[in-house]
């Protein structure tokens, strides 16, 4: 081996496994060679402990001190660029450097003639994730990547997947860097959720992606709804990693860097690597070779094809070749993706001495990947490839509502004839995208007639047909374009018929009772007042408290007698309390012919839950989901649910009381109510329905339960008035009554005082001075206030 390197040096992490296969591989390669020739290999092994700075060290140690003519390793393209930078320095013969990375540095490699990648570079299996995306039609995907120094160089990766996605049509929406040892995954992952990021592509370490998607699974972020792809960063170890672990993956798709296992050259070395590898790493569960082992195996016999030019021992690795690989259980699936080529079931050569391609991942291997976003690859229907075959749109055969869809028999055309308001707006649809098509009744349940797309027995459906998130299974919906949800509908009667106390209606309790307070306080006051001037108001208790109350209600119905009072105190509290009896009256007149005059109905019953508590039974369109919402989601039993399949049976069983009311979708009520609009009436909230039963829970959690805090800013029109309609006339009558009783009593307390100079002391005067108003009030007093014309009591007071 004239030509030979002689010395060699291998630079490797081996606290990696990685590393650990690379170590083993390098030495039964370099074993073989010295089997095969005369002159032997020297391999001098150097740990670089994930360290570029131990890397740099170890390769200045084995130029300096081995003087090797070549240097292997550096899985990182952080230690290749430590080892690089240390041989370009070299004062030494400089050796042939084989990089083991495989993503490219970020400086440039054109300084570095003795630079050699015989491991292919990430950019094929980044092209093979966009072409996994552009199959299944998904176009925006979020990258999450992990920033420590023992991941492949990150700008590199993001610059591959986005070189990808361009090529594709697709876009790398959102870019999530990790730090190793983050804890706070969870708190990344709500983000994410938050901001409704549905499909993820992941490099990180083995661990850090298990523990990534764990917490994924513990936020229900997997799954139906979600796509996690994985890069070769984790699906190149998962030879390495026992069943239980992972099995945590499952349903995570991965790409993973390809090569052959089934050559007899691949399986005379497995089992010499696994017999080796055990020996020298007993405290490693798997012993299974991965694709380190190969490359780190190729890479020193590609060595001796250099300097012999001899064909290696193992099958060339495919640079265009990727793995696609989907986790199940405690294991993994595979098909294949060459760049330039498709999908494939296999590498090998078939029967025919060919592989057959595809472009979509579906079409080789369905059953490999059964879980798929919602928004995935279905059965793509371009309807502008249909224009050359007329499109066979399904139309339900019987709806109840003729309004929305009709199919009637022609006798003369001989042919179904199809009409109603979700028929004209297919036919403005289609008039625009200007397709032919044909319409076809379909005679069985809503259901069945949604698997009709998928069976291809339509290529369209045109009905009133309720969106659900499980009918989403066989078919895609167009935007809607009617209100949708459920309403309760249920009969009428007056709000107001023949009820005793209607009378009473026009104002509330509260504010009858400050009627009465109000007029006794005003009463009570001007017969304090005039009672010094008229006789009648005077005499014993019982008869003055009916004086009172007299005086009070009689301002509320007449306006005489009121002129002949005596003193401008009493006149004075008597007008303002005229003027606010005035309006009190009017209004309470007012309010009772409005409710006597106007039509007011009500539902008979207002909730639901009124219609469990009675256990009710209730009415749903024959052949709706209706049903299933009623039992499902409001809770009623089923011998409680009845069908009907005509407005006009609906109509009869709510008026006779065999049902007490009936459940329909949003537009069919319209139509119902329309039809019988002075008989029965919608009430209650408007349901969600559309498969998202729970909806009505969270609302009455969040929203419903919240208390009303402005529950008098806009009151009912059909309420009862108040006294805060009144508060001001009602302030300023009171307001009034009391300036006019206190100016009174001053008056005539000052009056007595005088009238009675033996008596100075406060706590004299004040007893005496009541003693004397209660003897006024029983006994008889000549009027004085003018001598010259003294009062005509007879006149008066009528």
């Amino acid at each position: 081996m004239e030509k030979g390197f002689g010395r060699i040096g291998a630079i490797l992490d081996q606290t990696s496994r990685a590393g650990k296969e690379a170590k083993v591989a390098i030495e039964i390669a370099v074993q073989d060679i010295n089997n095969e020739t005369n002159l032997p290999m020297v391999l001098y092994l150097q740990n670089s402990r994930s360290k570029p700075i131990h890397a740099a060290i170890a390769a200045k140690k084995l130029i300096d001190e081995h003087n090797v003519k070549a240097i292997l390793g550096g899985h990182t393209w952080e230690e290749t660029s430590a080892i690089a930078e240390i041989i370009n320095e070299s004062n030494h013969v400089i050796p042939v450097f084989l990089s083991l990375a495989s993503t490219p540095p970020l400086q440039p490699i054109d300084q570095w003639p003795f630079f050699l990648q015989p491991v292919p570079t990430q950019s094929t299996q980044m092209n093979a994730v966009a072409a996994v995306l552009h199959s299944w039609n998904i176009r925006q995907v979020t990258l999450i990547y992990e920033t420590s120094h023992l991941a492949s160089a990150s700008a590199a990766i993001i610059s591959y997947l986005s070189q990808a996605f361009h090529q594709t049509g697709g876009e790398l929406t959102h870019i999530v860097p990790l730090v190793s040892g983050l804890h706070s995954l969870s708190e990344e992952l709500e983000v994410l959720k938050r901001q409704h990021h549905k499909v993820f592509v992941i490099h990180t370490s083995l661990e850090l992606g298990i523990n990534l998607f764990r917490t994924a699974k513990m936020m229900d972020m997997t799954g139906d709804g979600y796509l996690w792809i994985a890069t070769n960063g984790i699906t190149d170890l998962f030879h390495s990693v026992n069943p239980g672990k992972l099995s945590s993956l499952d349903c995570i798709l991965g790409v993973k860097t390809y090569f052959a296992e089934n050559t007899p050259e691949f399986l005379n070395f497995r089992k010499r690597f696994r017999q080796k590898f055990r020996s020298d790493y007993p405290e490693e569960d798997e012993d299974e070779p991965g694709i380190f082992a190969v490359q780190g195996y190729n890479t020193v016999r590609s060595l001796e094809q250099i300097s012999l030019e001899n064909s290696d021992h193992l099958r060339k690795i495919p640079a265009t070749t990727v793995e696609v690989v989907y986790v199940m259980g405690k294991g993994y699936q595979s098909v294949y993706w060459t760049e330039g080529l498709g999908f494939s079931e296999t590498v090998e050569d078939d029967n025919n001495g060919a592989i057959t391609y595809t472009d979509s991942i579906d079409n080789i291997k369905q059953a490999i990947f059964p879980v798929q976003p919602w928004y995935a690859y279905r059965r793509r229907r371009n309807l502008a490839e249909s224009s050359g075959n007329r499109m066979r749109v399904g139309v339900p055969g019987h709806s109840l509502f003729k309004q929305f869809v009709n199919v009637e028999f022609d006798p003369k055309k001989k042919q179904d004839v199809f009409n109603g308001f979700v028929i004209a707006v297919f036919d403005e649809m289609m008039k625009e995208l200007k397709l032919p098509y044909d319409y076809f009744a379909y005679t069985g349940s809503y259901d069945e007639l949604m698997k009709q797309i998928p069976a291809e027995r339509f290529d369209a459906i045109a009905g009133d047909v309720t969106i659900m998130s499980s009918r989403h299974d066989y078919v895609d919906f167009t935007q809607p374009y009617t209100e949708s949800g459920l309403e309760m509908i249920v009969p009428v009667r007056s709000r107001l018929s023949n009820q005793p106390w209607l009378f009473l209606k026009p104002y509330t309790a509260k504010m009858w009772w400050f009627i009465a307070a109000i007029t006794l306080y005003n009463g009570f006051i001007i017969w304090l007042i005039e009672r010094n001037h008229c006789e009648h108001l005077r005499g014993s208790v019982i008869n003055q408290i009916g004086i009172i109350i007299w005086l009070a209600s009689t301002t509320l119905f007449t306006l005489r007698g009121w002129d002949k009072l005596h003193s401008n105190l009493s006149r004075m509290a008597v007008i303002v309390w005229l003027f606010v009896a005035l309006i009190i009256t009017q209004s309470y007149t007012a309010s009772l012919a409005s409710m006597l005059t106007a039509q007011r109905l009500e539902p008979t019953i207002s909730t639901v839950e009124a219609l469990r508590n009675m256990n009710a039974t209730v009415g749903y369109c024959n052949g709706s989901l209706v049903n299933h919402y009623l039992k499902d989601v409001l809770g009623f039993e089923n011998f409680n649910v009845k069908s009907y399949n005509s407005t006009h049976r609906y109509a009869e069983a709510l008026n006779s009381g065999e049902i007490a009311a009936i459940f329909l979708e949003v537009p069919s009520a319209k139509v119902f109510l329309a039809q019988y609009c002075k008989s029965f009436i919608r009430t209650g909230e408007t349901f969600k329905v559309g498969g998202f039963g729970f909806l009505k829970e969270l609302e009455d959690a969040y929203i419903i339960s919240e208390k009303c805090v402005d529950n008098e800013s806009f009151p009912n029109e059909d309420e009862s008035l108040s006294p805060r309609s009144f508060s001001i006339l009602l302030k300023l009558t009171g307001g009034t009554s009391t300036l006019a009783f206190a100016i009174y009593i001053f008056i005539s307390f000052r009056e007595f005082k005088e009238s009675n100079p033996e008596l100075r002391s406060v706590f004299e005067l004040i007893p005496a001075f009541i003693k004397d108003q209660m003897r006024r009030s029983s006994g008889v007093v000549v009027p004085v206030e003018s001598p010259t014309h003294p009062s005509n009591v007879s006149d008066s007071w009528p």
